[in-house]
């Protein structure tokens, strides 16, 4: 069965990878992007959203600008100009500028209006920031039982990447994540730093991907070897010439559950402390009385995702020139 599919992003190199998987893959009905203020600003965002669709030919989806900002913060808790640049994020991605534009419609009243016009019959993945789902919940409050499932890639048990406590999806708008959490949603799957640093792509696995000579190939080639260059300077994974690709892990266990190992669990996220800001607190050990929520990605199978990439990116055109 073919599952529909909306994906919320901040367009970024590795959800530019989660974008061609979704738009590619047979199993699944991209109806539309959502971009919101994340890894880049959200003008940003939704350029990189649009070239990307263009690139493999799929200019036909949809993209929907989100908000600018947190929900409830001016900017992240430490603000954008002077937070650490872990440079493996393109404020512009190596593709053609688009030939179309966004829709006038915002991202969460968007959100809001699609799934209350299919209940239960659509999946909401979120690669980046909660800003735009936290603010379709307060547009409807019906909106999380109108989702069939909501995959999130943020959060972190044992890593870190943004803070030594915060993932950077949970941290750059807690309050959002805080509110999404506590939504009630049908099923939330979180997949966080734990699970995607368990499925690296190498230097040796873009070259495939390269060899393939399709437009999906090549682009994931280069953003990913922009990502091992990146992590090699500034957050080594421990697998020389590797890096993960996070955003595009939550895709391919949409179609192949397999691939992510989970745990259902509660999680809820600190807005508050000076050390403590934007942390995901995962009850795994059930140490707390309060009810499991989502069901948490503690491992990945790189052997399965890798394989998925090399399948669906062999298919789309064939690279055009840049």
């Amino acid at each position: 069965m073919v599952r529909k599919l909306i994906l919320d992003v901040d367009t970024g190199t590795d959800d530019a990878v989660a974008i061609m998987l979704a738009a590619l893959h047979p199993a699944l009905d991209l109806l539309a992007c959502t971009t919101v203020n994340g890894n880049i600003p959200v003008d940003r965002c939704t350029d990189n959203t649009l070239r990307t669709l263009e690139w493999i030919g799929r200019g036909d989806i949809p993209v929907y600008e989100g908000l600018p900002t947190p929900i409830v913060r001016p900017d992240f808790p430490t603000p954008r100009a002077t937070k650490r640049d872990p440079k493996v994020h393109m404020n512009v991605l190596p593709l053609p500028a688009p030939k179309g534009q966004q829709q006038p419609k915002s991202a969460p009243v968007f959100l809001s209006e699609a799934f209350a016009a299919q209940p239960g019959n659509i999946t909401l993945i979120a690669v980046g920031p909660l800003s735009n789902v936290a603010a379709a919940i307060a547009i409807d409050p019906a909106f999380a039982s109108n989702v069939d499932e909501l995959i999130i890639m943020g959060g972190a048990i044992n890593k870190s990447n943004i803070t030594p406590s915060a993932e950077f999806n949970i941290w750059a708008d807690p309050e959002a994540a805080a509110q999404v959490f506590r939504a009630g949603f049908r099923k939330v799957t979180l997949v966080p730093l734990d699970a995607t640093h368990e499925a690296l792509v190498s230097r040796e696995q873009c070259e495939a991907l390269r060899n393939l000579g399709t437009a999906a190939g090549v682009a994931a080639a280069d953003i990913v070897e922009h990502r091992i260059q990146g992590y090699e300077a500034n957050q080594p994974t421990g697998t020389p010439s590797t890096a993960p690709v996070h955003d595009a892990v939550c895709v391919a266990a949409l179609v192949q559950p397999g691939i992510i190992e989970t745990k259902f669990v509660n999680v809820v996220i600190e807005t508050i402390g000076e050390y403590t800001i934007g942390r995901t607190v995962v009850d795994h050990e059930t140490r707390t009385t309060r009810p499991p929520n989502c069901h948490v990605a503690f491992h990945a199978n790189r052997t399965a995702f890798l394989a998925m990439l090399s399948e669906i990116f062999s298919g789309g055109p064939k690279a055009g020139p840049r």
